[in-house]
């Protein structure tokens, strides 16, 4: 299984990214699949999830409104749209895939955006002021 994130960069506080993950191995709208950031100092935050079996959606209470997950079934691809961007979304972004017909039950980040299994290597998203 391969998860290959990829269309980080630098942008200024306004502006917007589009994030893609490209998977191989895998079949993505099979399983639940998410987007996670990390800087440095600080654990893993779950940013956006989406759901295998409904397609609902989680997203953090510091993206809400602004971000977008999506899927691309027929590319086996999963989307983040980023606008609105604020330096406090600098980050790297990571996809992961839950790997498995599991589900969760708790919390909406559990339910969505918990037991990733598999993990691709992350792009940078950095954002100036």
């Amino acid at each position: 299984v391969q998860l290959q994130a990829s269309g980080g960069g630098l942008v200024q506080s306004g502006g917007s990214l589009r994030l893609s993950c490209a998977a191989s191995g895998i079949t993505l709208d099979d399983y639940a699949i998410g987007w996670f950031r990390q800087v440095p100092g600080k654990g893993r935050e779950g940013v956006s999830c989406i759901s295998s079996s409904d397609g609902s959606t989680y997203y953090s209470e510091s993206v809400r409104g602004r971000f977008t997950i999506s899927r691309d079934n027929a590319k086996n691809t999963v989307f983040l749209q980023m606008n609105s961007l604020k330096p406090e979304d600098t980050a790297v972004y990571y996809c992961a895939s839950r790997g498995v017909r599991h589900r969760y039950s708790g919390t909406q980040y559990y339910i969505h955006c918990g037991g990733m299994r598999y993990w691709g290597k992350g792009t940078q998203v950095t954002v100036s002021s």
